[in-house]
């Protein structure tokens, strides 16, 4: 970091944490030297970001006692802070939504932004957040007054439309626009008002199949967790199509909902040898899906192709390297940054369903390389 921006770099993170009530229960910040410690500049840098904080009014500093939070928050000073304050709502971040959140707290920083996901301070996400946790940080975000939000909605939970519904309303209602990431709030094909920031699912899912059909595969099925997001089921959708469009009778039942990490759940589709190809969820499902297989005796992809969906980090280092679509993480993030200050801007932006293309990833898995004959 340059060191003409450090200063500014500090009293914005600071701010930040001041608005998302960090320091709310002593009023108290650290002390220069423990702020010197943790960013590890010097201390006139330190001087500076604190001076910059008290002329926005956020603090005042008493002699020989230290730096405390102003109860008012300075009045106007603040609206001009909060202006450049932006919320994150992320039950999770297992894959691709830990690379996306940490994009986009870098396109905040490089653009003077404040972006708080949690309300004891600044997280990139929060894993297994529960609804009550995000209802409350949803009312720290409207307390605040924060310009805009980001949120994912739940899944894998029951009652996840409502509680999608009742937190996106309540910031709706506060007049705070926002922007969703990945996936609707709602069942599939339904849309809601809100924009969305994702990729073309419906083609993943379709190219993957395709892919596996010209590798031979005939009999092929799709593996998911309970209760999953809208987004698989347009993938499954996309799969259907390609098994239609080359002539293919959909196997009943086609989608396995279960722990692919359960052997008993696993053997119930794998070991009947009905199957050729099983397309996964998430390279996560499609990882402990491997290990069953594994401990069933069932050879990848010898015996059964098998493909993921996201290509996360430990894809390629799986024991069979994982063939997957990738999810474009950094153009993902950059055109929900971007969305979301549109959406600032222009309150009155109709609702935009803004996708990214996926990529095939082909490892062996698949199959891709097996010697033919």
């Amino acid at each position: 970091m340059d060191n003409s921006t450090k200063h500014h770099a500090i009293s914005r993170e600071l701010a930040t944490e001041i608005l998302a009530g960090k320091y709310s229960q002593t009023g108290r910040l650290p002390s220069e030297i423990q702020l010197l410690k943790r960013f590890e500049v010097s201390r006139p840098t330190i001087g500076r970001a604190l001076r910059s904080l008290q002329e926005q009014g956020l603090v005042e500093r008493r002699a020989g006692s230290g730096t405390y939070v102003r109860l008012d928050h300075g009045g106007s000073a603040k609206s001009e802070v909060v202006s450049k304050q932006m919320g994150m709502i992320i039950p999770s971040q297992p894959g691709i939504l830990e690379s996306i959140c940490g994009e986009l707290a870098r396109l905040a920083r490089v653009n003077d932004f404040g972006l708080w996901s949690s309300v004891s301070g600044l997280h990139a996400a929060d894993a297994n957040m529960t609804v009550d946790e995000a209802e409350d940080l949803c009312t720290r975000f409207i307390e605040g007054g924060v310009s805009g939000v980001f949120f994912v909605p739940f899944e894998h939970r029951l009652h996840r439309e409502e509680s999608n519904r009742r937190i996106t309303e309540r910031l709706s209602q506060a007049g705070i626009p926002v922007v969703l990431i990945d996936r609707d709030i709602g069942e599939f094909p339904t849309r809601s008002e809100f924009d969305i920031v994702g990729v073309d699912n419906f083609a993943g899912g379709y190219l993957l199949a395709q892919h596996l059909i010209k590798l031979g595969a005939r009999r092929l099925a799709y593996v998911t967790r309970p209760l999953t997001a809208s987004t698989v089921d347009a993938r499954i959708a996309g799969a259907r199509i390609a098994m239609i469009n080359n002539g293919l009778e959909t196997p009943h039942p086609f989608v396995y909902a279960g722990d692919p990490a359960d052997t008993k759940f696993v053997r119930s589709f794998a070991q009947s040898r009905q199957l050729d190809g099983i397309m996964c969820t998430s390279d996560h499902v499609a990882a402990e899906l491997l290990q069953s297989l594994n401990r069933l005796g069932v050879s990848v992809p010898n015996e059964l192709r098998v493909v993921g969906f996201d290509n996360v980090r430990f894809a390629s280092l799986l024991t069979v390297p994982l063939t997957t679509m990738e999810q474009p993480c950094r153009d993902i993030a950059l055109t929900a940054f971007t969305a979301l200050r549109e959406r600032m801007a222009n309150s009155s932006l109709p609702p935009r369903n803004i996708i990214m293309t996926p990529r095939m990833i082909v490892r062996e898995s698949c199959g891709a390389y097996l010697r033919q004959g």
